[in-house]
């Protein structure tokens, strides 16, 4: 079973990594098919000690856990991750050119007097390491990147202002189709409202209301307490899935991720929802997300064919990064 399992790992394509502890300027190049073997190789690498285990993996931009091996396979090539071990907490930090690292002091004065550069500069990076994380980016990722001059946003993604033109076209269509999703299930909100004022759906919601007001009444306030304090979710978070009409079109992936993965009870009880209310809204999350991904995996099939389509004979194609077109 061992011979077949590594068998299995080989024919998996291998994703190149960066690899550091926490507080540490040194960082390793990997190579892993899975969070698994990257896990692994962070213990030797680093030379993490086994008794500190476990080990967490989380981007080193903004300190994201990842513990799903689906999205680790969405991460750009060389993504940075940091080495948690135990109980560690993830500390921002910055780099230039992976040698000049700031404390998160000096951070937090920078973000105040420049917190809008550093926001778009840090969206213009991410896309330009993979075009097709456009699909990933939340709608106010897309406006920042809109509102950018064109000769600034095209001397940091080193093409050409035309290019960048046609780029900057291309996030503010995406951003109209997010618009007009979100418009269509506001009409079929207003629908269905109508419907409830003809008592066809207000009985089934009284029904369900009762049922639930009955559950949580067996349940000792105690416990209630415990479990609305489970919600890992921001504050932002929270706030968008209670006041937006359609929350999912303006989370970005990683936060939908992690609202399906929240439980259903504890979320309703944070938002001051019913439970079939709040399953409803994690089931419209992780249609997004899927279709993200999606689009995601088909962007980067067809860039593929690109390229070795243009690539002549006998000569290997240029790598993923070396080709920036637009979307």
């Amino acid at each position: 079973m061992e011979v077949v399992g590594e068998a299995e790992t080989e024919t998996r394509a291998l994703k190149p990594c960066l690899l550091r502890r926490n507080h540490s300027r040194e960082q390793h190049g990997v190579a892993a098919s899975c969070l698994e073997e990257l896990r692994r190789k962070a213990c030797d690498i680093l030379a993490i000690d086994k008794s500190l285990a476990p080990v967490t993996l989380v981007l080193a931009e903004d300190g994201t856990i990842v513990d799903d091996d689906d999205y680790f396979l969405c991460l750009p090539s060389n993504t940075k991750f940091v080495a948690l071990a135990n109980n560690e907490k993830w500390a921002y930090s910055n780099s230039d050119g992976g040698t000049a690292w700031i404390s998160q002091e000096s951070f937090d004065v920078d973000e105040t007097d420049s917190g809008a550069g550093l926001k778009w500069k840090h969206v213009a990076r991410q896309l330009k390491e993979d075009l097709s994380s456009i699909i990933l980016l939340s709608e106010e990722d897309l406006q920042v990147l809109i509102d950018v001059p064109c000769s600034d946003l095209a001397q940091e993604l080193c093409q050409s202002c035309i290019t960048v033109q046609g780029l900057q076209n291309t996030l503010q269509q995406v951003l109209d189709q997010r618009e007009e999703a979100r418009q269509s299930k506001q009409l079929l909100e207003l629908y269905l409202q109508a419907l409830e004022k003809e008592g066809s759906i207000l009985s089934k919601q009284q029904e369900s209301s009762a049922s639930f007001s009955d559950d949580m009444d067996a349940v000792d306030a105690g416990t209630n307490r415990e479990s609305s304090s489970g919600v890992t979710l921001t504050g932002q978070v929270l706030t968008a899935l209670k006041e937006k009409p359609a929350p999912e079109l303006s989370l970005s992936s990683r936060d939908l991720e992690l609202v399906t993965k929240e439980d259903p009870r504890a979320l309703a009880a944070a938002l001051s929802w019913d439970v079939k209310k709040t399953e409803t809204v994690q089931q419209a999350c992780r249609q997004e997300l899927g279709r993200r991904l999606q689009q995601v995996q088909s962007l980067r099939s067809l860039r593929s064919m690109s390229t070795r389509k243009s690539s002549p004979p006998g000569e290997p194609p240029e790598p993923k990064r070396a080709k920036q077109e637009p979307a």
